[in-house]
């Protein structure tokens, strides 16, 4: 079984007290996290950068230290079974303007609520309610 390594982010701004959350409307219809491969040379940090920068145009990221949340699945291309793990990395931006890549079709700003409703994947909304409760414990509201 051939196996996939990926990194993302969970990018949050702050809006009149509380967090908004950026979602990703991806082509395949599914609501989800940028995330992206690693590539030869790159640490994973480097790779949520790079892979932000690309999919929504976002420069300033504070990537939080101590929340690095992984999911595993898995998944059939080519007929071939695929099993991907993705770390994830929670950041926080000033900037509520996003420039898709070609990869998405939409996206949205949500608060934790309707990020919840909306996320497909049940993986993607377990790790947003860690990411939840890693940012209440630091005092910020959700």
């Amino acid at each position: 079984m051939k196996e996939e390594r990926s990194v993302g982010a969970i990018i949050f701004r702050r809006d009149v007290g509380r967090c908004l959350f950026l979602l990703l409307h991806y082509q395949g219809g599914h609501y989800d996290w940028p995330k992206g491969h690693i590539e030869p040379g790159e640490q994973e940090l480097d790779t949520v950068r790079r892979e932000v920068l690309e999919e929504t145009g976002i420069e300033d990221l504070t990537i939080y230290g101590g929340f690095r949340e992984t999911i595993l699945y898995f998944y059939t291309r080519g007929g071939e079974r695929i099993r991907k793990t993705v770390a994830f990395y929670l950041a926080e931006t000033s900037t509520s303007e996003v420039k898709l890549s070609w990869e998405h079709v939409g996206y949205k700003w949500a608060d934790y609520e309707e990020s919840m409703n909306t996320l497909t994947y049940r993986n993607s909304r377990e790790v947003l309610e860690k990411a939840r409760r890693f940012l209440e414990q630091r005092g910020i509201s959700v």
